[in-house]
């Protein structure tokens, strides 16, 4: 029998969720979190002290995350996504199948070095706006905006800072860039190949066969600055190190993407291509409050118990061996973060994990599958993730409406195979590198 205080914990819990995806009158997902936040302090489902705890699990990952989204903005404001999108669409010479193919490696790169919400919504516009230009009527676009979107989730593996759900992961459980890298680059390699392999035959009706590249403007034509354009190369370079850096000197990685971002924006200041301060005001800094205040009333799950109950059920699947925990965790953690968004589902699994009885590769394995699951499964339903709702959000204001039916159907024939794939070949990868 469940006890009242696991009652209490899950109705904060669901409350808080319904208003984070609602947002109602364009309620910041901040106050949602942290109103949830009090009131689990009200009906002590959690404590003070809880607050300080789950600050000293998150605070790195969201300011890492807001450094990453303000290098993004700066990259995106000098011309260097549309410059590397006009590159690709050239180098095709009119082959629309492709170009196609590389729409989706760019926005797999883009995801890797700059996060998933980057790729989203950074990308997804600049290919919209060329498709447009090609003059493809919406049958022929939708695979191009569709692909952007999904491929920027089910990439977004490789590194620590490729999504913010890896940072969390990361940070509570103490693996540094380089071990995180070792680990997942080859399971990101897979769902690199997987995903292309879905979005094709879903969409290979509808991809046009060619295209004038005539219709597009050069790429040279995107860069807004020449010498800070130049500059940004370098100073990407400088961010690879810094990363590398911070697992061998056990630096936080927010310090690296703040510092990065700070050059970035001295750089853009003396060049007048950035404005330092609008810059800086656009970041998600309701992201550091959401994440406080959401992992405050996920902590209430663990204080009733609910997050053990998750543990032993992932000890149970660990009895059919090493790839049926790793298939079952991984799936949970889609199921769940389809379900109730992917950023509270990543700190439940961690929890869940941590409570679990299960060591060395087991527990490895558990730890990125749940990673794995909650990167890829938001692109099973519109509310998996914030940055899929705001996706939607830029694409209908952009004249491009996608219903949430058509969205889920599409989104659960792609999703489950590429997982599933993925998964795979994280267990493959594991028994190979141990």
């Amino acid at each position: 029998m469940i006890a009242p205080a696991a009652w209490f914990a899950l109705a904060v819990f669901v409350l808080t969720l319904v208003f984070v995806i609602w947002q109602p009158k364009g309620l910041s997902i901040g106050w949602s979190a942290i109103g949830g936040a009090v009131l689990a302090l009200l009906l002590h489902v959690v404590h003070v002290a809880d607050v300080w705890s789950v600050t000293k699990i998150v605070w790195d990952a969201t300011l890492a995350f807001v450094g990453i989204i303000m290098n993004s903005i700066i990259l995106d404001k000098i011309g260097f996504f549309e410059w590397a999108a006009l590159k690709m669409a050239h180098v095709a010479k009119g082959d629309g199948r492709k170009v196609f193919l590389y729409v989706i490696t760019l926005g797999a790169i883009v995801s890797a070095f700059f996060a998933n919400d980057g790729a989203a919504l950074i990308l997804t516009p600049i290919v919209l706006e060329k498709v447009k230009l090609l003059k493809f009527d919406m049958r022929k676009m939708l695979p191009f905006i569709l692909a952007s979107g999904f491929i920027a989730d089910t990439t977004s593996l490789p590194f620590i800072v490729s999504n913010l759900v890896n940072i969390v992961s990361a940070d509570y459980f103490g693996v540094g860039f380089i071990s995180y890298a070792v680990h997942m680059i080859v399971p990101d390699l897979f769902a690199f190949v997987a995903s292309f392999l879905m979005l094709y035959l879903f969409f290979r009706k509808d991809i046009p066969n060619a295209y004038r590249p005539s219709d597009l403007p050069e790429a040279a034509s995107a860069i807004r600055h020449k010498g800070m354009f130049l500059a940004s190369w370098i100073i990407l370079a400088v961010l690879l190190v810094g990363y590398v850096l911070t697992e061998l000197f056990h630096i936080p990685v927010s310090f690296v993407t703040l510092a990065v971002a700070l050059v970035f924006l001295i750089a853009g200041a003396r060049t007048k291509t950035v404005a330092p301060w609008s810059t800086i005001r656009s970041a998600p800094w309701s992201i550091v409050v959401f994440s406080i205040g959401m992992y405050v009333v996920v902590y209430g799950l663990r204080n009733a118990g609910l997050t053990t109950l998750l543990g032993r059920l992932m000890q149970w699947s660990t009895h059919g061996g090493l790839y049926a925990g790793t298939l079952f965790t991984g799936f949970v953690a889609a199921i769940l973060s389809s379900i109730m968004n992917n950023l509270p589902t990543v700190m439940v699994g961690a929890l869940a994990i941590h409570s679990a009885a299960v060591t060395g590769l087991m527990r490895e394995a558990m730890v990125y599958a749940n990673v794995i699951g909650c990167d890829l499964g938001p692109k099973i339903t519109p509310i998996g993730s914030l940055a899929t709702l705001l996706w939607l959000h830029v694409l209908a204001q952009k004249g491009v409406r996608i219903g949430w039916g058509q969205y889920f159907k599409t989104g659960i024939v792609l999703t489950l195979p590429t997982l599933f794939i993925t998964l795979s070949g994280l267990y493959v990868w594991l028994l190979a590198v141990h």
